[in-house]
């Protein structure tokens, strides 16, 4: 081999490797879309990045995160997943219900997407094969909002015996599948405990207002509220609506009894926006989504605001008590 030819060569096979370190030193992109907003999220997104620190993974110092926020706007979302797909991120991070993983699905094929949902079923809504080895490129954490909102039924009754007609608040924009899958399933877990309900749709403030008022016609005895970034964007509203109309009224997160509520029962939102994060980070690491089972809450909390339940002329039975996980007084 001639002298020319063999520095040449040996300029190549140094070249390669130093391209190659470049590209596997790049900082990792992760695309985190939403349905919500950004001022609504600042506890659950501390909570993300806890979880990405667990794997080792530092926002601006080792991987970098682009958010897209919905504001409540569900058509929006389509869009604002092709955006982060146009832009390459390595993971795609839907959260907060479930039409934001549907459209994250729709958006790509290839890219990993570890989803956050409130609710829904994910196999029967066609996210996700099965809870156990989900396949393709999903895979994530789901609320059971189904499930809570059998409870908060159950809870309600505790607390409202008297009850004759418990009200439903729901919000069908979010998703036709979705929410014809969830109405079926409460009317079954309502009939299941002789539960008389009456079901009401609001998609917008305004709406909200005119369904206290079909609620009072109906004469509801008592209100749950189903989970929807909507109804948690104007959880302030909500709240003082049930105290105008004096209805007992349980919520899908504590943030509606911290702000001056009734009662809450409900998956520890936090805790599984750090169990996304920590799911982001294997996936960052090379994990394949399909092979990660989808994950249900481990923790829920029951919180009950006693003042409201004096305010309402409710006495808050020991049972009740004693089962909460945190009593605000």
């Amino acid at each position: 081999m001639k002298r020319r030819e063999f520095i040449a060569l040996l300029g190549g096979a140094t070249g390669w490797p130093l391209a190659t370190r470049a590209q596997q030193t790049a900082m990792p992109l992760i695309g985190f879309l939403s349905s919500g907003s950004p001022e609504n999220r600042a506890s659950l997104l501390t909570a993300f990045r806890q979880g990405l620190n667990e794997e080792g993974y530092i926002e601006g110092r080792n991987v970098r995160i682009e958010y897209r926020w919905a504001e409540s706007h569900s058509d929006r979302l389509p869009g604002l997943a092709a955006e982060l797909v146009r832009l390459g991120v390595t993971v795609l991070v839907p959260t907060s219900n479930i039409q934001t993983a549907l459209a994250a699905k729709a958006a790509t094929s290839n890219i990993p997407i570890v989803f956050e949902t409130g609710g829904g079923d994910p196999v029967r809504l066609g996210l996700v094969a099965s809870f156990n080895r989900p396949g393709g490129n999903v895979t994530g954490f789901t609320g059971m909002s189904v499930e809570l909102s059998a409870k908060g039924i159950e809870l309600l009754r505790v607390l409202v015996p008297q009850a004759a007609i418990i009200g439903v608040l729901m919000n069908r924009s979010e998703s036709d599948a979705a929410f014809e899958v969830y109405l079926r399933d409460l009317q079954l877990a309502a009939q299941a405990v002789g539960q008389r309900v009456e079901i009401v749709n609001a998609s917008s403030e305004r709406e909200i207002e005119t369904a206290f008022t079909t609620f009072a016609q109906k004469r509801a005895d008592a209100l749950l509220v189903g989970a929807d970034s909507l109804f948690w964007n104007q959880r302030a509203q909500l709240v003082d609506l049930a105290a105008r109309s004096a209805i007992p009224t349980s919520y899908f997160s504590e943030e509606f009894v911290r702000a001056g509520g009734l009662m809450s029962y409900a998956a520890n939102r936090p805790d599984m926006y750090r169990r996304t994060g920590v799911y982001t980070g294997r996936v960052l690491k090379g994990a394949k989504p399909g092979e990660l089972p989808v994950q249900q809450p481990t923790k829920f909390d029951l919180i009950i605001n006693l003042k409201t339940a004096k305010a309402l002329g409710l006495s808050v039975p020991p049972s009740l008590l004693a089962r909460a996980d945190e009593v605000i007084e």
